[in-house]
């Protein structure tokens, strides 16, 4: 057997740590703006975080005792990087790290492991790691770490010579300063994974909940088109039914008349066959098996509705303007699931409240109202969320209607539908 040749993986693991270290090249050769957003606490609280990096570096250029005035100089030049390091964090550690290098060969000791650099430097690593990657971080804490070691000559000074190796390296001047810079970078990094965490989490939330109120309309949309499939198939039956006996109802009927109702007859036939091939899918639900066959309710059953609405403990009145009317079966249709819907928002949403239907019948429309008092008492609470509001519009869109929902002045609620209902019926 042939080796197996590892040369592409090895190209492909050197393209990625190219392309890596390019990254934090870009990262950290730059002075671009990079501002640390205000926290989201009360707005009296939002710049408590910038108050407070201000107040440590004050505190720092105060505490630091030095030795020379160059050395006075360059803490206060390091403590104003710490403020500098809100909006520009990458230029604020070079200032902090190239500050070691005159320090180091003007005034000398403590540079460059003293208090004032390491205090500071320690505050814009942390305020670099709230917004940098945890590589560029790294990065910049090694070079730092190189730096301070190169300006003290490679010397790697111990204060303890008597200590262990497994803690020697913290009882020198490197291992104190990078032990410091070390802790400030993991806080700093931990803060942005929290808050990087939080931020995805929260535009997740937001899809799932798009994908929810997807998912709730299409189920709508499918029992509308399931509730319409059946009474287009009824009618589609009739008509097919009609054509088939209409030519024995006329005695010697011509063959022409005779022709036209079998193609009415046949065009019938594969319509239905068509909608139930398309639609009948939709009758695989959860439902009874035989709820697929009962009528479709029309607004004749309105009393009926209203009557076990009542039963439940509300209040409802009804009341109809203009002559009824037959409507087309569509609008019979929607016109009562869409009081049936506001009716049951009522219940689940404003108990105890008095509820008033209000069917009006026009020339060329038919509108329903439905308005609810104020609940005398607070609903229950629950965690699932309803869709009749949606089901509602799409129903009436379907139709070319209109829809108008909202709050009333006296703290109930009212849904008014505007559903296109032409008559066809011609006065006598």
């Amino acid at each position: 057997m042939e080796p197996v040749s590892t040369g592409g993986d090895r190209n492909g693991a050197g393209r990625r740590l190219a392309a890596a270290a390019r990254a934090v090249r870009d990262d950290l050769w730059t002075v671009a703006a990079d501002p640390m957003p205000p926290m989201a606490w009360p707005r009296w609280l939002a710049r408590l975080p910038h108050l407070l990096v201000i107040l440590y570096a004050l505190l720092v250029a105060w505490a630091y005792d030095g030795q020379t005035q160059i050395s006075v100089l360059l803490t206060g030049v390091q403590a104003a990087a710490v403020v500098l390091a809100l909006f520009r964090p990458v230029l604020a550690w070079w200032v902090v790290t190239l500050a070691m290098i005159p320090g180091s060969a003007i005034a000398g000791d403590p540079y460059p492991w003293s208090h004032g650099t390491v205090a500071t430097l320690a505050g814009v690593m942390f305020l670099l790691a709230l917004r940098a990657r945890p590589r560029t971080v790294l990065a910049a804490l090694a070079i730092s770490v190189l730096i301070g070691l190169a300006c003290a000559g490679f010397d790697i000074h111990t204060n303890n010579p008597n200590a262990t190796w497994a803690v020697a390296f913290f009882y020198t001047d490197l291992g104190q300063a990078a032990s410091i810079w070390g802790l400030a970078a993991l806080l700093g990094s931990f803060r942005r994974a929290r808050r990087v965490a939080r931020g995805q989490l929260a535009a997740q939330s937001q899809i799932s909940a798009e994908e929810r109120a997807r998912r709730t309309l299409l189920e709508e949309r499918t029992r509308i088109a399931r509730e319409l499939h059946d009474v287009v198939a009824h009618h589609l039956s009739v008509i097919s039914i009609q054509a088939q006996v209409a030519p024995h109802l006329v005695a010697d009927p011509p063959e022409e008349l005779r022709q036209n109702l079998a193609s009415i007859r046949g065009n019938a036939l594969e319509a239905l066959t068509e909608l139930r091939r398309v639609l009948g899918v939709l009758r695989v639900d959860s439902a009874a098996p035989d709820a697929g066959h009962a009528p479709q309710p029309t607004l004749e059953r309105l009393d009926e509705l209203v009557g076990n609405v009542r039963d439940a403990g509300l209040t409802v009145t009804t009341h109809t303007t203009g002559r009824p009317r037959p409507l087309p079966p569509g609008v019979e249709l929607s016109a009562y699931r869409i009081v049936q819907e506001a009716l049951s928002n009522a219940i689940r949403h404003a108990p105890g409240a008095r509820v008033r239907v209000e069917i009006g019948y026009h020339p060329a429309a038919v509108v329903i109202r439905v308005v609810n008092t104020a609940p005398d008492s607070p609903p229950p609470s629950t965690s699932e969320a309803g869709h009749g509001l949606l089901g509602m519009r799409e129903r009436v869109a379907m139709l070319g209607g209109k829809l108008a929902t909202g709050p009333t002045v006296d703290g109930g609620f009212e849904v008014t539908a505007n559903l296109p209902a032409p008559t066809t019926e011609t006065t006598p």
